[in-house]
């Protein structure tokens, strides 16, 4: 069992910055892909970024590529997602997600992740 808890998220204007941090614990992380997702009211949940256990490879939604940058540090059990030039239209609860891998792969379906956070919810304001 992977527990996951996600922080950084906030109330920010449009242009700004925010850094979001998913924190696994219970077991250990270096063999866990990672996606963080976000989920808008009336939208479907959807993937911006993933990462592989390693962070040899790394993926980005064509809404975010460019701005949000996803990473890792294994040693702390943590992912992050660094994001830029924040737009009203990335409002949203942010989760992140994770699944156990021998590949350094990346997974981009909801349904590939069997561990999720709580959300935290990233406001932009105009």
């Amino acid at each position: 069992q992977v527990q996951l808890v996600e922080s950084g998220g906030g109330l920010v204007q449009a242009g700004g910055s925010l850094r979001l941090s998913c924190i696994a614990s219970g077991r250990t992380f270096s063999n866990y892909a990672v996606g963080w997702f976000r989920q808008a009211p009336g939208k479907e949940r959807a993937l911006l970024a993933a990462i592989s256990q390693s962070a040899g490879s790394t993926y980005y939604a064509d809404s975010v590529k460019g701005r949000f940058t996803i990473s890792r540090d294994n040693a702390k059990n943590t992912v992050y997602l660094q994001m830029t030039s924040l737009k009203p239209e990335d409002t949203a609860v942010y989760y992140c997600a994770t699944r156990i891998t021998p590949w350094n792969s990346v997974y981009r379906a909801s349904g590939d992740y069997d561990y999720w956070g709580q959300g935290t919810q990233v406001t932009v304001s105009s």
